[in-house]
């Protein structure tokens, strides 16, 4: 399926650096401290989890009602500059909360505007035409954004307290829908007969939509044991907290790489797939490696890798998504990939990693070795589905 549409102006590449550098600041500053800042409010470890958990839940059902809704009226500046506006104050409204009732409320409704954010300003940069190099270069400034204001956020609650994180967070989001007021309009065309499911109907018939899901799916739920043990296994293994805080940055450290100069150059010169291949298997390596050894010279190693089996992955992702669907529906596309692709797929892996951790130790790295590796078929699919 070719992209349709044609759109009346182009939006400057500064602008939208600054749009990705106040989002992903904004999710830096907040997302790393919410449990603690919530302790602080009074609540237990067990409160925590379920708010965070329901949280969760609302996100995978209000991403992609948001983008599908964003597609339908053809106005994705419209709800990003809305749902980045509703965040602002959503966050800004956990200062005021006390107690389980009112957090969880606050938390929900703030999970349902913060959902669809990232997949609509992926939506902006692929509507206004970016080729990889230009994506990469922005969203590079997101990552880095991210490391800086997670930093940053740290050292000031050391000094002022919890409360900076959500007043950072907040302030960030209001930024961001302050700048994208600011771009210029981008006018998509709607057909008129398609209706509000439309767009879900259509997608789910469109077999490398299907295929680039599944395989985002089964290469980023492979993270899930690392996201949550790995830090655990290092300490174990007698390495400081220090060595691995430097060790998960050196990580980001190399999806920023990626994303600003590797990914792009890779990804043109021997295609999505291929890149969407190259992602599986170094996410193969990577969990082999893992399972075997907590040598930190080996660690090293394999936390470069996490350029390819996210960042290369993700530009990958977004190149296929460009080239399959048309621009009407690719708000509701990315909020899909971005739900299912990435979040659920984390999400239940997730479950799956505590209990082979808890059974296998870090033996069970080996499984996500194995689910990296499943990707690989259905990456190399891709070539062959139009």
């Amino acid at each position: 399926m070719a992209a349709e549409g044609r759109h009346s102006t182009s939006v400057g590449p500064g602008r939208l650096l600054l749009l990705y550098t106040a989002l992903y600041g904004a999710y830096g500053a907040l997302s790393p401290f919410l449990p603690a800042f919530l302790e602080t409010r009074g609540l237990g470890p067990g409160e925590i989890g379920t708010l965070l958990s329901a949280a969760m839940l609302v996100r995978l059902a209000a991403g992609p009602l948001a983008g599908r809704l964003a597609d339908r009226f053809g106005a994705v500046p419209a709800f990003l500059a809305g749902g980045l506006a509703l965040s602002a104050a959503l966050t800004l409204a956990f200062l005021g909360g006390h107690g389980f009732a009112v957090l969880l409320a606050v938390a929900l409704v703030q999970a349902a505007a913060t959902a669809p954010l990232a997949p609509l300003a992926d939506a902006m940069v692929l509507a206004d035409g970016r080729d990889g190099t230009d994506y990469g270069r922005i969203r590079a400034a997101g990552s880095a954004a991210f490391i800086a204001t997670t930093i940053l956020t740290g050292h000031l609650i050391g000094w002022i307290g919890h409360g900076v994180g959500p007043l950072a967070c907040g302030l960030l989001f209001a930024a961001g829908a302050a700048l994208t007021l600011r771009l210029p309009a981008v006018s998509i065309p709607v057909p008129p007969d398609e209706g509000a499911g439309g767009g879900f109907a259509a997608l789910a018939a469109e077999a490398r939509f299907r295929r680039l899901v599944l395989a985002a799916a089964l290469v980023i739920g492979a993270h899930a044991m690392h996201d949550a043990f790995a830090v655990i296994v290092w300490q174990a293994a007698g390495i400081t907290p220090r060595a691995a805080g430097l060790l998960w940055a050196e990580a980001v450290a190399a999806e920023v790489l990626v994303f600003l100069w590797l990914g792009p150059r890779l990804v043109a010169r021997i295609g999505s797939a291929r890149s969407l291949t190259l992602a599986a298997l170094a996410g193969g390596l990577r969990w082999a490696v893992q399972a075997q050894t907590s040598w930190l010279p080996a660690l090293v190693g394999i936390q470069l890798l996490h350029g390819l089996t996210f960042a290369l992955l993700h530009l990958a992702c977004l190149r296929l998504i460009a080239e399959t669907v048309p621009d009407h529906r690719r708000a509701t596309a990315l909020t899909l990939y971005g739900t299912f692709g990435l979040g659920l797929a984390s999400a239940l892996m997730t479950l799956l990693a505590g209990s082979l951790y808890g059974r296998f130790g870090s033996v069970g790295f080996w499984v996500m070795a194995a689910v990296s590796l499943s990707a690989v078929p259905v990456a190399r699919g891709l070539s062959n589905v139009r």
